[in-house]
């Protein structure tokens, strides 16, 4: 009898999904929800802060529950007075993150602006947060009403007139694309010129990159440019701070080539400029470095020998929820993922259950689960480099922080990139010459485990650097998220 009721509970749920309809709930209005995540690894609590009403609502009203299960959290707005799930969404954090490192694990309490937007409802909601255990078990956090009569929500005070909007890759109603607004970061008000060429060159970037160039169509691309009073970017480890839009800086959560903001009031206000699903920061710098965060934002450098594998790398993280699939490179994370349990990341499994892998319709029956790769091979290669790697760049630092010439930190920069490259071509073709190059399986390592995490092919852009495709688990991912914006 238990059997039967649960049965009967799931598939009442996913009627109740299906029965949301749009008009019944919302208006075509953006509604933004300001909070702070407040806590360190072992506490968190959440207080609200402002709402704001503008704009329409980029996304698709016939997709309003998120049944992807992936994120650490996961925002669920509730009619307040039949208690019917209206609007669901997941997502990770820049807490979330910061929660895993070391200084949150001795106590050291942080605060974080976050965000939620979701479109404008019609009558009262319940506004509802939940995080993940360390089981993966999704429970509330925080709960609070909102009234969309309220006089308290800000209309419309965000329009700012320095801010220029520009149409890169236009396919249509926003509601049936995905929309993407490119943010400039570090461009100073004689660099608007600049900001467009780049803007241009990196929507070509993405539309030749699949699966968005198959579907190039499914896609608008805004750039929204607002000049900095400064050009560059923070780089603390250089000693070097610019006043720039959004704040955003190098050595985030002391990761030396992590590249994030906390400035997320600032990024919301320039990216309300334009209707968007998903953010891009595009920073004005020439450092390698970058950043992801699922349902949050995505940042990359602009004028890096890496940008464009940069670029299509973190889009994959902050659009489809991707994990890293690399596992040698220093990383500020703590367990990141715990063992025994299985990551929500689409791309990434603890392999607990063998038989029912989540990738399972991409594996050939005859592959071994786990599948067998050169993983001694490619650790000894990746130690050989890890020496050379830290003298080059050491050479690097040590030259800008003496306040070297130009032209002395442009060789060293470009002595290192021309040993990287090398390196890459050497371990495309170790790749290459695998048994089960281009196969799909459960290879281990990934998310940052040497052991007990496993990726679904032995190379992929989300595992290294070069001009490369996705795997065929994670271009699967990006299109269902495709799907889920524009059908």
């Amino acid at each position: 009898m238990k059997k039967i009721a649960i049965l009967i509970l799931i598939i009442n749920i996913t009627v109740s999904y299906s029965q949301v309809k749009f008009d019944d709930y919302f208006i075509d209005r953006t509604l933004r929800i300001d909070y702070l995540y407040i806590g360190d690894a072992k506490s968190e609590s959440i207080v609200f802060d402002n709402a704001y009403e503008y704009g329409v609502w980029a996304g698709n009203p016939k997709n309003l529950i998120d049944n992807f299960n992936n994120g650490r959290y996961y925002c669920k707005i509730y009619d307040a007075e039949s208690g019917k799930l209206i609007f669901s969404k997941g997502y990770d954090t820049y807490f979330g993150e910061y929660r895993t490192t070391t200084p949150a694990i001795n106590g050291q309490t942080k605060a974080f602006e976050e965000s939620v937007l979701i479109p404008m409802p019609v009558n009262k909601i319940k506004f509802i947060i939940e995080s993940r255990t360390k089981n993966q078990k999704l429970e509330q956090i925080y709960q609070y009403e909102i009234d969309p009569k309220n006089i308290n929500i800000i209309k419309d005070n965000i329009i700012d007139k320095s801010v220029r909007v520009y149409k890169s890759h236009i396919s249509g109603n926003p509601h049936e694309k995905v929309d993407i607004a490119i943010i400039s970061e570090g461009y100073d008000s004689n660099e608007d010129m600049k900001f467009i060429e780049d803007m241009k060159r990196f929507t070509e970037v993405f539309l030749s990159q699949e699966p968005y160039k198959s579907n190039h169509d499914k896609f608008n691309i805004y750039g929204i440019y607002k000049p900095s009073e400064e050009s560059g970017i923070d780089i603390p480890q250089n000693n070097i701070f610019r006043k720039t839009i959004v704040n955003a800086t190098f050595n985030s959560l002391g990761s030396d080539r992590y590249l994030l903001t906390e400035d997320n009031k600032a990024l919301r206000d320039v990216a309300a400029h334009a209707p968007y699903d998903a953010v891009y920061i595009m920073v004005n710098t020439d450092k390698y470095g970058g950043g992801g965060i699922y349902n949050q934002y995505a940042t990359f450098v602009n004028n890096n020998v890496w940008n464009e594998y940069v670029f299509i790398h973190e889009f994959g993280h902050a659009f489809a929820g991707l994990g890293d699939e690399y596992y040698t490179s220093d990383v500020s994370y703590n367990e990141f993922y715990p063992k025994g349990i299985e990551p929500t990341e689409p791309n990434l499994t603890a392999l607990l259950d063998k038989n029912n892998l989540k990738w399972k319709e991409f594996c050939p029956s005859e592959i071994d689960l786990p599948s067998q790769w050169e993983k001694s091979d490619y650790e000894k290669l990746d130690k050989e480099w890890a020496p050379e790697r830290a003298k080059l760049l050491k050479i690097i630092n040590e030259l800008k922080n003496s306040n070297a010439s130009e032209s002395e930190i442009k060789y060293a920069e470009k002595e290192y990139q021309k040993a990287e490259k090398k390196r890459i071509e050497k371990l495309d073709k170790f790749f290459e010459s695998s048994k089960y190059y281009g196969k799909v399986g459960a290879f281990e390592g990934g998310g940052y485990s040497s052991q007990g995490i496993y990726r679904p092919m032995i190379d992929c852009i989300m595992f290294s650097k070069g001009k490369k495709p996705y795997c065929r688990v994670c271009e699967n991912a990006i299109l269902n998220m495709i799907k889920f914006y524009t059908e």
